[in-house]
C-alpha cells in the first residue's frame, strides 16, 4: 500500500532564507566564466505557486527538490514549522485553500510525458497538518492506493471533476468544482458546476442556465454569479440573480469577430458590481463597469493602460476591492485602497531593482503580506514582508540556479513594418550586451494571444547566455496592442505577419545589433510555421531554422490525421479558423501558396525540427510530412521525436535534451564555429 508522505522541519532552513543582495559578478568574470548549465533554466521549478491562506498565517506552495516528487509545503509564518504532504510515486501538481486549516490538491507523474500518463489528476482533501485525508475524485488511472474503504471510493467524483481555480468564500469546507460533460467524439460538450463538501465527499450540482455552458465565474463573497455559454459562434453572458437565483441573459456576442456588445469578464467588486474589459467603440479595449440596471457598460472607464489593451485582475481582500493587476509591457498594479498603495511604495523602495507584485490574504489577520518579486535578469521569487517590522524574508526561488548578475538585459522595442505598422517586440542581449552579434528571431505560438512580456524567460535568457542576440516581435494579430493591430493579421499566415517577422530582422540589423550572416528564425506551433514559412520566403535573411510543434499545412488542421483525438474544437474549425486563418473553399488558392508542405522544395536552409508523438493540437504527421518533403530536395535537416510529449515540453530531461540540439545545430550555422569556418 502507498501511503501519503509527511515531512516535518522545525525551522525553514531549506526554504525560508533571510534576504541577501545577491552580489553582482564582474563584467569581466561574466565574460570568461562558462554559460550557465542547461539544467539551470530548464529543470521543473523548485518552488511554485506560493499562497497565503485566508487568515495570511499560514504559507502554501509547491516544493521540488531533485531527489524527491514535488510536494505539498504548508509553513506556518508564525512558528516557522513546515509541512510536507505528497507521495512516493507521483507529485502534487496544483492545490488551493479551502479555509485557513483544510486545502485541496490533484496530483500528476512528472517523470512521465502526456503520451504514457492521463492528465486527469483526480482531487484530495487535506488539513494543512497532513491529517484527514480524503479522495475526493476519482484519477483516470489509479495508481495511488489509499486506505480508503469501498464506501467511501464509491462516493467520489468521477475523474473529470477539476479544480475551479477561483477563490471561493473559504468560510467552510465547501468549494466549486468544475465536471466535463463529453459528446460521443471527446469534446467538451458542456462544463457543470458543483459544489462539494471536502471532508465528506457530498456534493450538489449548481443548476445551470440553458445553453452550452463553458466557463463560470464566482463574485466576490465565492458564490456562482456568471455563467458564459457558446454555440453557432455567439458567446451568452448569464447572470444569476442574487435576488431570485435565478439565471437571464446580459449580453450575447460574436465570440470571434466581436461587436459592440463583446466583452470579457473580469470579476466582481465587493457592491456586486461586474468588471469587464471592453473596447467601447475605441481601439483599444479598457476596464469598465457593466450596469445590470441598463444591460450595458458605463461610458467612463476606470483603468486605460495606454497603447495597450487592458488585461489583468482584481485584488480583493475581505470583500472589499483593494485593487487591480494591469498588465502593460510589464505587470504593475493600480491600487485603490491608500494602505495597498502605501504598503506598495515601501516595498518598491527596499526591492527597486525588480517588479513586486503584492498578494494578500483573503481575510488578513496577521502583518505578513507576499511578494512575487522578478525582472528580465531574474527569475520570480517569493518573498514575504511583515508590515509591522518592515523586514523581508526571502521564502524561495523558482530557479535558484540561475545568477541575474550572468543574465542579458531584455528591453522593449518598436520598428516600423514596411507598410508603416508599428510592431512591439522584446530584445534580449547576451550579458555585456555587444553589436553585430548572431540573432534568434524566436517568434510565439498562438498567433492570436499576447506573445512573451518583459521578465525573465527560460528559452530568450537560455539563446542569450550562449551569446545571442534575441528579438521577439509582436507580429500583426498578436493580441493585446488593439484591435487594429490584432484585426490586421486576420487571413495573414504567411503573408503580411511573415512580413512583420522579416522587417524585424532588418531593424536588428540597420540598428547595428544583428550580423546580416547570421540570423536564424525559431519558434513553436505558429512560431515553428512562421519559421518554415521565413525559410520558404526570407531565405536570403536567415541562414537556419528551428522548428518545433510547427504547423505544416493549415488544412491538415481541419483535415486531421491525429492519432488521438483533437483538442481544436469543433466550434474554432467552424466559425473561428475560416474567418481569422483562411477559409478551406474561399481561400484555397491562398491556403495552397501558404503551405509549408506545398512549397517545401524551396527550404533549403539548414532546419531542426521536433515534435510530440502524443501532440492533439498539431499531430506528428505534420512534422513527418513536412520533413519527408524537405528531405527530398534539402540534405540538411535534423528529425527528433519526442514519442511520450504531447504540445510542448513537459519533461525536464526533453526540455535539456532540446536545448542542448538547439545549441549545437545554431553554434554550427551561426555561432562561434559559424564564425570561425566564414573566410
Amino acid at each position: 500500500m502507498m501511503s501519503l508522505l509527511f515531512r516535518c522541519c522545525a525551522a525553514l532552513s531549506f526554504l525560508l532564507l533571510a534576504l541577501v543582495a545577491a552580489a553582482p559578478s564582474s563584467a569581466a568574470a561574466g565574460a570568461t566564466a562558462a554559460p550557465p548549465p542547461i539544467e539551470a533554466f530548464f529543470a521543473d521549478p523548485q518552488l511554485s505557486g506560493a499562497v497565503l491562506s485566508p487568515n495570511g498565517r499560514f504559507l502554501a506552495a509547491i516544493s521540488g527538490a531533485p531527489e524527491r516528487r514535488d510536494m505539498l509545503a504548508v509553513i506556518d509564518l508564525q512558528t516557522k514549522a513546515t509541512k510536507l504532504i505528497g507521495y512516493e510515486r507521483v507529485d502534487v501538481d496544483d492545490f488551493q485553500w479551502v479555509n485557513d486549516e483544510r486545502l485541496v490538491f490533484d496530483v500528476i507523474d512528472k517523470r512521465l510525458g502526456p503520451g504514457h500518463t492521463n492528465v486527469a489528476g483526480g482531487l484530495y482533501g487535506v488539513d494543512r497538518d497532513g491529517a484527514n485525508l480524503r479522495q475526493l475524485v476519482a484519477r483516470r488511472e489509479e495508481i495511488i492506493e489509499t486506505s480508503l474503504n469501498n464506501s467511501t471510493a464509491s462516493r467520489r467524483l468521477p475523474w473529470h471533476t477539476f479544480m475551479l481555480g477561483q477563490r471561493g468564500a473559504q468560510d467552510s469546507d465547501w468549494i466549486y468544482v468544475r465536471s466535463l460533460d463529453f459528446d460521443s467524439r471527446g469534446e467538451v460538450r458542456h462544463v457543470d458546476l458543483l459544489h462539494l463538501n471536502t471532508r465528506t465527499g457530498a456534493n450538489r450540482l449548481v443548476p445551470r442556465p440553458n445553453g452550452i455552458v463553458e466557463s463560470w465565474m464566482l463574485d466576490n463573497a465565492g458564490q456562482p454569479r456568471l455563467a458564459l455559454a457558446s454555440e453557432d459562434g455567439k458567446t451568452t453572458v448569464h447572470y444569476r440573480d442574487p435576488a431570485s437565483s435565478q439565471w437571464r441573459v446580459i449580453a450575447t456576442f460574436d465570440s470571434y469577430a466581436g461587436d459592440d456588445n463583446a466583452f470579457s469578464p473580469l470579476g466582481f467588486g465587493d457592491d456586486g458590481a461586474l468588471y469587464v474589459s471592453k473596447y467601447n467603440g475605441k481601439d483599444t479595449a479598457s476596464l469598465y463597469i457593466f450596469d445590470f440596471a441598463t444591460g450595458k457598460v458605463r461610458p467612463q472607464p476606470v483603468i486605460t493602460a495606454d497603447g495597450y489593451d487592458f488585461e489583468g485582475a482584481l485584488v480583493s481582500r475581505n470583500g472589499k476591492l483593494l485593487g487591480v493587476r494591469v498588465l502593460t509591457d510589464a505587470y504593475d498594479s493600480v491600487w485603490f485602497d491608500p494602505g495597498m498603495k502605501a504598503l506598495q511604495a515601501r516595498i518598491d523602495a527596499l526591492l527597486p531593482g525588480t517588479v513586486n507584485l503584492l498578494s494578500v490574504a483573503s481575510r488578513a489577520d496577521t502583518p505578513w503580506a507576499l511578494v512575487h518579486a522578478y525582472s528580465d535578469r531574474e527569475p520570480l521569487s517569493y518573498i514575504l514582508f511583515d508590515t509591522e517590522s518592515g523586514k523581508l524574508t526571502r521564502i524561495g526561488d523558482t530557479y535558484p540556479d540561475i545568477d541575474p548578475a550572468r543574465m542579458g538585459r531584455q528591453d522593449d522595442v518598436k520598428y516600423a513594418a514596411r507598410d508603416g505598422r508599428t510592431i512591439p517586440a522584446l530584445l534580449t542581449l547576451p550579458p555585456g550586451g555587444g553589436k553585430n552579434l548572431p540573432l534568434v528571431v524566436l517568434v510565439h505560438g498562438g498567433p492570436y494571444v499576447r506573445g512573451s512580456t518583459w521578465g525573465w524567460d527560460s528559452d530568450s535568457q537560455f539563446l542569450a547566455s550562449r551569446g545571442y542576440a534575441v528579438l521577439e516581435p509582436s507580429y500583426r494579430g498578436t493580441t493585446g496592442f488593439g484591435e487594429a493591430h490584432f484585426r490586421a493579421g486576420w487571413k495573414q499566415w504567411g503573408l503580411a505577419m511573415q512580413d512583420d517577422i522579416a522587417d524585424g530582422a532588418r531593424w536588428a540589423i540597420a540598428q547595428g545589433i544583428a550580423d546580416p550572416k547570421r540570423i536564424c528564425i525559431a519558434g513553436a506551433s505558429y512560431g515553428g510555421y512562421a519559421t518554415l514559412m521565413g525559410l520558404v520566403r526570407d531565405h536570403d535573411l536567415y541562414q537556419c531554422g528551428v522548428n518545433w510543434l510547427g504547423v505544416s499545412d493549415i488544412n491538415l488542421m481541419y483535415t486531421g490525421s491525429w492519432r488521438l483525438a483533437s483538442d481544436l474544437g469543433k466550434e474554432w474549425k467552424k466559425y473561428g479558423m475560416p474567418l481569422l486563418i483562411g477559409d478551406q473553399v474561399k481561400d484555397a488558392a491562398q491556403l495552397k501558396a501558404t503551405s509549408p508542405i506545398e512549397q517545401a522544395a524551396r527550404i533549403q536552409r539548414p532546419l531542426l525540427m521536433a515534435y510530440g508523438g502524443a501532440d492533439r493540437r498539431v499531430p506528428l504527421y505534420h512534422g513527418t510530412k513536412l520533413r519527408d518533403a524537405v528531405g527530398r530536395t534539402n540534405g540538411q535537416v535534423e528529425w527528433i521525436e519526442y514519442e511520450e510529449e504531447a504540445h510542448g515540453w513537459s519533461l525536464p530531461k526533453n526540455r535539456v535534451d532540446f536545448w542542448g540540439r538547439v545549441e549545437k545545430f545554431l553554434d554550427k550555422h551561426i555561432g562561434k564555429n559559424a564564425a570561425k569556418a566564414a573566410p
